[in-house]
């Protein structure tokens, strides 16, 4: 009689949570965190003071924040704070997730930067909330909801991978062969040095493909050193400087928004711990991050940045090198904070060319995507929770690569479904493993037979 074997993914880390690598190796793989989000962190605040028409001197103050409140929320996140924090290697960042609710916000006649503050502050407390009555609501997040989520981030990412690859969107060179022979380098020699390579080197790859690129762009005549001398030697990022305003019709979508950010968290966590450890998230793990999560969003408001979220890149490098010391994200914390008080360090990083981070990039969002496949592996793979995720992916990749679909629908729903299909492919995934019956698609070639 033939039975039933469910393939188990063994993954086994290199360093765990508690473990602490000499400084020799957790300076490097700190940086290799801080140079994977670096981009993603400093873009959102670009986009918005463009958007909004802020001044030269105004975008450069935001991106200080946002470097500063991603270094101390990531902080709160490794090392946990009563029940806050989810005491893992979760790397926090300003989320692009609220980009297109925050513009339309911030356009609003009346509204501006400081109704998009205002929301962001109220918006974290509402996430916290949710993170501390977490577990009561576990049931939304089974493995094949995380698993989509995780899944749909990673399959999300791929076209940012691409835009970094080809020079970065709206790059005067974009899709030179310049930028595409930059990237495959650097995906070549992070391939070669992870699988290549043993120890330290292998689980540095990122950092040292990037570092490679960035070394063989100079002679390329890629990068333009001149906000290098233009940035300040110190300088301190005040709170509230562009003051607060409370409006329900900027408050409501946001608070729509946190509670789709809170399942990315939820989905993120998951992924670090599969991804790292083969194993899942612990309750106790989830609410602590997504409580952390909320308060780092509301502290990202006193700052003069947008809500804060857990990073996905990271949590590809984390699969990627098998390396989950928390320590090791600490440090690179320490680096953010760094370049926040001593912007021309900053600088530095922020003049790399967009394909240099390309070539990792493409590594780093496919582990995403795989993590989410373990994750739903971890529940039955019959033709109900199949179905749960062809609709969720279907609808939501779908809709986030068309968004033009939803052009006609009010301005509202626009503001929350619109730019990435993760929304959609949550939403949908949650609601699917609710009313979908349980025992749809269970039988087996064993139940064929006996009928």
């Amino acid at each position: 009689m033939e039975e039933n074997k469910q393939t188990q993914v063994i993954v086994e880390p290199v360093y765990d949570v508690e473990d602490k690598p000499p400084l020799n190796e957790a300076i490097p793989l700190g940086i290799q965190h801080v140079l994977a989000m670096f981009g993603g962190n400093v873009a959102v605040p670009i986009i918005i003071a463009g958007a909004l028409g802020l001044t030269i001197g105004e975008q450069t103050f935001l991106i200080q924040c946002a470097m500063l409140v991603a270094g101390i929320t990531t902080l709160l996140q490794t090392n946990r704070i009563g029940r806050v924090g989810a005491k893992l290697p979760v790397v926090q960042g300003t989320s692009f997730g609220f980009l297109p609710t925050a513009i339309a916000i911030g356009t609003t006649p009346g509204f501006g930067l400081p109704a998009i503050l205002g929301a962001t502050f109220v918006g974290g407390f509402f996430q916290m909330i949710l993170g501390f009555f977490l577990k009561p609501i576990r049931k939304l997040f089974a493995p094949v909801v995380t698993g989509t989520v995780v899944l749909a981030i990673g399959l999300s990412l791929m076209p940012t991978g691409i835009n970094y690859v080809a020079g970065g969107a709206g790059a005067e060179d974009f899709g030179s062969p310049q930028n595409l022979a930059l990237a495959a380098l650097v995906l070549v020699v992070v391939i070669i040095a992870n699988q290549f390579f043993k120890g330290f080197i292998s689980m540095a790859a990122i950092l040292i493909g990037i570092v490679v690129g960035y070394i063989v762009a100079i002679p390329m005549d890629m990068i333009d050193f001149g906000p290098v001398g233009a940035a300040e030697w110190f300088a301190i990022p005040r709170p509230l400087e562009f003051g607060m305003s409370f409006h329900w019709a900027a408050i409501v979508p946001m608070l729509i928004m946190y509670l789709v950010t809170t399942v990315e968290t939820v989905g993120d966590i998951s992924g670090i711990t599969m991804g790292g450890a083969g194993r899942e998230a612990t309750d106790e793990e989830l609410s602590g991050g997504v409580m952390a999560d909320g308060i780092a969003s509301s502290f990202a408001g006193i700052f003069n940045s947008l809500p804060n979220t857990s990073y996905s890149q990271n949590v590809g490098i984390v699969a990627f090198t098998g390396v989950m010391s928390r320590y090791v994200v600490s440090i690179g914390a320490l680096f953010l904070i760094a370049f926040a008080l001593f912007p021309k360090f900053g600088a530095l990083v922020s003049v790399m060319p967009q394909s240099v981070l390309g070539g990792a990039a493409i590594i780093m969002f496919a582990m995403i995507a795989t993590s989410g496949i373990v994750l739903i592996s971890q529940g039955e793979m019959n033709r109900r929770n199949l179905l749960v995720v062809a609709v969720a992916l279907g609808l939501g990749l779908g809709l986030g690569s068309v968004p033009e679909a939803l052009a006609q629908l009010p301005e509202e729903v626009g503001m929350i479904f619109s730019g990435s299909g993760i929304v959609v492919a949550c939403l949908v995934a949650v609601i699917l493993n609710l009313v979908l019956p349980k025992d749809v698609g269970r039988e087996t070639r064993r139940d064929k037979k006996a009928s």
